[in-house]
């Protein structure tokens, strides 16, 4: 549950790289886009990402992130869960490279193209890991 509500926090803060937008800001295409694909959508706000519209939001009581871009192509979607969601693999690098740290949250992202990540923050970096919980890449916040 831990996991979950620091998900929750971490989506809906602003990075270094995000800034908070209004809702009047995001264009048209973006909002019924983003409408379509999530239509029970809850709590909408929206951030500026790299150029991309993010939309963080609630849907039956789980926090998730959307991306889309300017045109209102659905680009990825974040969904909080819990670290014993991670593939083995996964854990297995967790615990062998980062001893006695702690995962402070961890999630899954499915891309538009189907391709799937699990990310776990560890450090103040994210940790990418690939379906089958290969190391992909370590991200600085």
């Amino acid at each position: 549950m831990k996991t979950y509500v620091l998900l929750g926090c971490m989506i809906f803060s602003v990075s270094a790289f995000a800034q908070k937008i209004s809702q009047d800001k995001v264009p048209a295409t973006v909002k019924a886009a983003f409408s379509k694909k999530f239509p029970n959508a809850a709590a909408v706000k929206w951030e500026m990402e790299k150029g991309n519209f993010e939309a963080g939001f609630q849907d039956n009581s789980q926090h998730f992130s959307a991306v889309f871009d300017a045109k209102g192509g659905w680009l990825e979607t974040e969904t909080a869960v819990p670290a014993t969601a991670l593939p083995m693999e996964a854990t297995n690098y967790i615990t062998s490279h980062y001893k006695g740290a702690r995962v402070k949250e961890t999630a899954k992202i499915v891309k538009s193209n189907g391709v799937v990540n699990y990310e776990a923050e560890i450090n103040g970096k994210d940790v990418i890991f690939d379906d089958k919980g290969k190391f992909l890449k370590e991200e600085k916040e």
